[in-house]
């Protein structure tokens, strides 16, 4: 199972919920949230809403607090369990946060299941207030997809990961996720890989208007049990498939051995089959 890298999104993909949205109802501040929407993208917008949070009289503890009252549906946290039991590496790919994403998973026991969580990262100001930054900053390192939001293409993270798990042996990736963003990143999946997009969500429909854009094998899912069971069934399936073909280069190596005495000239080497 060790070939195995499965890249989470995070909202209405690990949990069924949004957390920027979750936190900013629970604080209060639906209405001054509702009037920035129109005129900020979402990563400087919910920059802006921490200082809104505040004003309110709102703290950090506030905040932690509503993000640990975030459910997770007990399927999910099953699969991610059974999934790191059978050997698979999990990371997460989000445009979320940091902060909120390791408060949700610390408070259900899922945080040390995860080898990477790449998202936005946070910090507290001079003033104690929590404030959002981009993954990366569209100034001075713009990343050039017109596919992504500004502050983060999913897909060079996903080339990054490939890049970096890829060098001893081949790995692969199972992806998952709902929305437009997770697109990209689905578009840089190969034909041994696989895709998990949330039916009737921005990525399914993205996925179904453009098929030829991605080569992995697509596995729909609506609902936590179907992602838990699919997922599973992909896991135990991959590692079967791996299993055989491992097995197969063992008998032709086999096959291919040729004993010869010390005075035979060696025959052609003979290409073993992949």
């Amino acid at each position: 199972m060790a070939g195995i890298v499965v890249v989470f999104d995070f909202d209405k993909t690990i949990i069924d919920c949004d957390s920027d949205n979750w936190v900013v109802d629970g604080m209060g501040a639906t209405n001054i949230f509702n009037e920035l929407l129109p005129i900020l993208p979402w990563n400087s917008l919910m920059d802006r809403m921490m200082k809104e949070i505040h004003s309110l009289g709102k703290t950090i503890e506030d905040i932690e607090d509503c993000l640990k009252r975030v459910p997770l549906h007990p399927h999910i946290i099953t699969a991610i369990k059974s999934a790191y039991a059978l050997g698979c590496d999990l990371r997460i790919v989000s445009d979320a946060n940091v902060f909120f994403i390791e408060t949700i998973l610390k408070q259900h026991g899922l945080f040390d299941y995860f080898s990477e969580i790449n998202t936005n990262p946070i910090f507290i100001d001079e003033d104690g207030k929590f404030r959002i930054l981009p993954y990366q900053d569209c100034a001075s390192s713009p990343h050039g997809c017109n596919l992504c939001p500004p502050n983060m293409c999913k897909g060079l993270i996903v080339k990054r990961i490939q890049a970096s798990v890829c060098t001893d042996q081949k790995k692969r990736l199972i992806y998952i996720g709902d929305g437009k963003g997770d697109f990209c990143p689905s578009t840089k999946l190969g034909e041994g890989d696989h895709v998990m997009p949330r039916k009737n969500f921005p990525l399914w429909d993205l996925i179904s208007s453009n098929p030829m854009l991605v080569k992995a094998k697509l596995h729909e899912w609506s609902n936590a049990e179907e992602l838990g069971r699919i997922l599973l069934h992909l896991i135990n399936t991959i590692s079967i498939e791996d299993n055989n073909s491992a097995q197969m280069l063992s008998i032709d190596c086999k096959f291919q051995t040729i004993p010869i005495s010390s005075h035979e000239a060696l025959p052609p080497i003979l290409p073993i089959p992949h």
